[in-house]
This record gives structure tokens, C-alpha cells and sequence, in this order.
């Protein structure tokens, strides 16, 4: 067994979605800003050679596509709903967390999974599906509070012990889970997180491409209404709105990444044509007028 040592915990701060994307090795991730603020995350991460434990916060509103590692096993628990989200690295997913996210995450890598017999096949329809028990909410509060303990580094521990507890744990809550689970609503929520997908999966292929409402139903494959009604579901906002803000994030990495272009430039580049309303808009969503943002990081 290995010896007990002191495990290192890493934390990153961050200030703005496209660092707070990229401080996840091994993901697959595209984030957008989507509601009011200086955007503030935080990750913290540690390894424990074939399982990582995360946990990430993040204060406004972020629009997530992603999915996990090739071959690992996700174990996701969401601090707004206290449900449980399981994913694999075929689980690609866009969705928008709430203001003032909190979400730990245990990670089974590839080589963990095989040798420890863990079918995934079995978990089929249950990937990115909300999963509830009593158990999520302590088992996420013992989660974040052991990543507290570790990073002070008071008393040396087990890495093999710590891994066992995590698998044990995480396997028990998704057999009370399973048996909680309400089909009907996972049905609904299916066909949303579908449509989503879809949607995800063009954002993800074409980042800098504009698009208008007839477009965006004909890119998911569904009718206008349809659009409408799972959108409103499962984001909180309109698609009109998910287009004009996805627009604005566009826009801000393109100032954060040219220095040789001028607002006006960028601005008709992702489809505003009237300046003074697309500044406003700009510094409503981000705090600071798009000038400020070219002349810091351009």
C-alpha cells in the first residue's frame, strides 16, 4: 500500500471564463459569460494518480459546452440543484449554471476504470441526467471540506485509502440515486438536453460564426416554437438572448486577442452595427467598456 504522504492540493483564481476553461487539464471545455459582472472563478484540483477531485466556483452566469476525458468516468455534483451528474467521455453536454456556481467533481481515469471492472456500458441513460439522493449534498460538503484540510496540509494520508473511500462513496450514492430516479422527468429533460447538445455541438465546431433565430432551429432540428419552449426550459433565457450574449463573449475574445483591429472593427465583425448600443451593452454584460478591454489586453 502506498505510503501515507501529504497530497498537494492546486488552486488557480481567476478573472475571466476563458482561464477559468483552461484550468481543468484533460477537459474538453468552451465557456461563455452570460449574465452581468467582473467574472470571478476559482478551481481546485487534486491528483491522485488515476482519480482527480475538483471543485470549481464561478459568480456570474456561464454557458458550458464540454465533456470529460476520453475514457474516464465523471462524477459531478452540482451545488445549485444537489443532484448528481454523471458523465463519460462521450458526454457532451452545453448548459448555463446560476449565479454564484459551486460544483466538486470526482474523475475516474481510463486506466482506473478498466482495472478496477467498471461498466460503463451498464450506466447507459443515466449520462448528464439530474440523479438525487440525501446522500449528494453531505457527501459534496465532506468533499470540499476534505480539499480544505488537504490544502493545509496538517496529518499525512493514505492515497490508496482516500481513492477506495471515493470510489465506495461515489458507487453507494449512485445505487440510492438510481433508485430515487423519476423517469418521466428524465425523459423531459432528455429531449432538452438534446436539443442542447445539438446546438453545443455547432457552437463548439464554428465559435465565431453569427447566426439568427431561423438558422439556430434549422442548425438544432426543430421547429421555431420548439426552439422557444426548450430553450426558456432549460437555459432560463430566450434564444434571442443566448445569440446576443454569445455574440458579446465573441467579441471580447476577439479584443482580448488582437492588438492590431479598433472597437468598430470588432464590433461589425459579430454583427453590431451601431456602436454606442454595442458598448453599452458590452460594459452592462462585462463591467468595463469594450475601449478598456482592447487597451489592457490588446
Amino acid at each position: 500500500m502506498t505510503q501515507a504522504t501529504a497530497l498537494r492540493v492546486q488552486a488557480f483564481t481567476t478573472g475571466d471564463v476563458a482561464a477559468q476553461c483552461s484550468a481543468t487539464p484533460g477537459w474538453v471545455q468552451q465557456y461563455q459569460q452570460m449574465s452581468p459582472g467582473h467574472f470571478a472563478g476559482q478551481i481546485r484540483y487534486l491528483d491522485l494518480q488515476g482519480v482527480e477531485v475538483y471543485e470549481e466556483c464561478m459568480n456570474t452566469r456561464v454557458e458550458q459546452h464540454f465533456n470529460a476525458p476520453p475514457g474516464s468516468l465523471a462524477f459531478c455534483f452540482d451545488g445549485s440543484d444537489n443532484a448528481l451528474y454523471l458523465l463519460n467521455g462521450e458526454s457532451h453536454n452545453t448548459w448555463i449554471t446560476p449565479e454564484n456556481y459551486r460544483e466538486v467533481a470526482v474523475v475516474f481515469g481510463p486506466q482506473f476504470v478498466q482495472r478496477h471492472g467498471l461498466d460503463v456500458a451498464k450506466l447507459e441513460g443515466l449520462f448528464m441526467a439530474p440523479l438525487t439522493c440525501q446522500q449528494n449534498a453531505l457527501f459534496s460538503r465532506w468533499l470540499s471540506g476534505t480539499l480544505t484540510r488537504l490544502s493545509a496540509v496538517i496529518d499525512p494520508i493514505s492515497r490508496d485509502a482516500l481513492t477506495q473511500q471515493l470510489l465506495d462513496d461515489c458507487l453507494f450514492i449512485l445505487d440510492n440515486a438510481c433508485v430515487c430516479l423519476d423517469r418521466s422527468s428524465l425523459q423531459r429533460r432528455s429531449e432538452e438536453r438534446l436539443l442542447m447538445a445539438r446546438i453545443g455541438e455547432w457552437a463548439a465546431d464554428a465559435p465565431d460564426e453569427t447566426v439568427n433565430l431561423l438558422e439556430l432551429a434549422q442548425i438544432a432540428g426543430v421547429p421555431l416554437r420548439q426552439l422557444q419552449q426548450g430553450f426558456k426550459t432549460y437555459t432560463g433565457m430566450s434564444p434571442a438572448q443566448w445569440l446576443r450574449l454569445r455574440r458579446l463573449n465573441g467579441a471580447r475574445r476577439e479584443l482580448l486577442n488582437s492588438a492590431d483591429t479598433t472597437v468598430a472593427e470588432v464590433a461589425m465583425n459579430w454583427s453590431f452595427w451601431h456602436l454606442g448600443r454595442f458598448s453599452n451593452s458590452y460594459r452592462a454584460l462585462f463591467k468595463e467598456f469594450p475601449s478598456e478591454t482592447l487597451k489592457r489586453h490588446g
